[in-house]
């Protein structure tokens, strides 16, 4: 994404999202991640010419997946498990998770949410898939 949250001491989002360019979170040119900490909701996600926003993910064996997204999700979580309370698991591995809202909307005034009248329904896709 284009855009970043800034989060407090709990990673509650304050402010307004912050550009990611030439910043450590700019991950749209493919580079390792190293160092960089994350638990970091994104927005303004880029999208191809099929509507479709990707994470391309690979290892160092080369091998990689894209986890791709339609437009029912207009933000992306990316979490390093640096904080977790058991080292072990810290660093094993980056979450990607899909959001149709920005992180803690239901106390934020909404950023994203969606609000379904009674007998209505919504729906987004993503999926998993070998790299391109």
């Amino acid at each position: 994404g284009r855009l970043r949250a800034e989060t407090d001491g709990q990673a509650i989002p304050v402010g307004d999202p912050l550009p990611v360019d030439g910043t450590r979170y700019d991950f749209r040119t493919p580079r390792a991640i190293g160092g960089v900490r994350l638990d970091t909701a994104y927005r303004d996600l880029e999208r191809d010419p099929d509507g479709l926003a990707r994470v391309e993910l690979a290892g160092p064996d080369g091998r990689a997946a894209v986890l791709w997204m339609d437009a029912g999700y207009d933000h992306l979580m990316l979490y390093t498990g640096d904080a977790l309370a058991d080292p072990a698991r810290r660093r094993g591995g980056l979450a990607v998770e899909p959001m149709t809202c920005a992180p803690n909307a239901l106390a934020t005034g909404g950023d994203g949410l969606i609000t379904l009248a009674a007998g209505a329904s919504a729906s987004a896709t993503w999926g998993l898939s070998p790299r391109r």
